[in-house]
């Protein structure tokens, strides 16, 4: 990857690392699945009426919008509500690169290398090291809740990179609309009508979550996925967690488990190491500079 590619897919985990505080504060404010519905509904709309046609076929924006929007971001959501700390789901959902990179060995048939597959074992121990505590004491079926979403946001970076839009901002508006209807009617059908009021907190962590980590950073993470391959772009999500404990810590108080900084470190040593290019054969160097070559004729 290009450093400013590097920079870009680093500034975006900041991003989402903050995002989990964003989160936190709206769930102790409203029930999780009124609030992702809400979320989305202010990502769809207005932008929705200027954007135009997403430009790709209507079966991949509605199977990013059902699997991303309603499956990941609903079990995310509930299992914060259900008690995962922020910093320590920010952590677990980025399990997410293991299901990316399986998905799309079977599916896409991307080949990601021994080194890779080395990098994430590490990182997956870093997540186990993680599970094994929060099973001893933590909330197990929350911590459930957040792995199933792991596993969904997988199928959605494979469903992102079969569907290839030219341009993601106006594809995630669109997967958005899709999602709001579906998340309201499920937050009806299952939390009622819950009686809430709208504070500053409130209000600002629906647009962030809405206008900078969902617009925008979904339209920069489908970018770098269609870029590159999915296999070399997710595992940068591993990232994610430094940026949201140490968000959680100065921003919720979130007092930090030794054996979750353990799980941490090993997380990030997998993604440094699963980063580090090692030499490419001949042919193979040949064929990225043809290429190269090409996207820039």
């Amino acid at each position: 990857m290009r450093p400013r590619d590097i920079a870009l897919a680093v500034g975006l985990m900041a991003v989402w690392g903050v995002n989990f505080v964003a989160i936190e504060t709206g769930l102790e404010r409203m029930p999780p699945l009124l609030f992702c519905a809400l979320r989305f509904a202010l990502a769809a709309f207005p932008a929705i009426l200027f954007v135009g046609r997403p430009q790709v076929a209507w079966k991949w924006v509605f199977a990013v919008g059902l699997c991303l929007g309603v499956v990941k971001f609903g079990l995310l959501f509930a299992g914060m509500a259900a008690g995962m700390p922020a910093g320590l789901t920010s952590l677990v959902l980025q399990s997410q690169a293991i299901f990316t990179t399986v998905f799309a060995a079977a599916v896409l048939r991307e080949q990601p290398g021994a080194r890779r597959w080395i990098g994430l074992g590490v990182a997956a121990l870093g997540v186990l090291v993680v599970a094994l505590r929060v099973g001893v004491g933590g909330p197990v079926g929350a911590f459930a809740l957040v792995l199933a979403a792991a596993a969904a946001w997988g199928l959605s970076n494979i469903a992102i990179r079969k569907a290839a839009p030219r341009d993601m901002l106006r594809f995630m508006v669109w997967v958005s609309a899709v999602a709001t209807l579906p998340l309201f009617g499920l937050s009806l059908a299952l939390e009622g009508r819950p009686s809430m009021s709208f504070d500053l907190p409130l209000v600002a962590a629906l647009l962030y979550i809405a206008g900078i980590s969902t617009l925008a950073g979904f339209a920069v993470w489908g970018a770098l996925i269609r870029r590159y391959s999915a296999a070399t772009v997710a595992p940068f999500s591993m990232l994610v967690p430094f940026f949201g404990m140490s968000s959680a810590v100065v921003f919720l108080h979130e007092e930090l488990h030794p054996v979750d900084l353990l799980g941490g470190a090993l997380v990030v040593a997998g993604i440094l190491y699963g980063l580090g290019r090692p030499r490419a054969h001949p042919i193979v160097l040949a064929h990225e500079r043809r290429r190269t070559s090409h996207s820039l004729s």
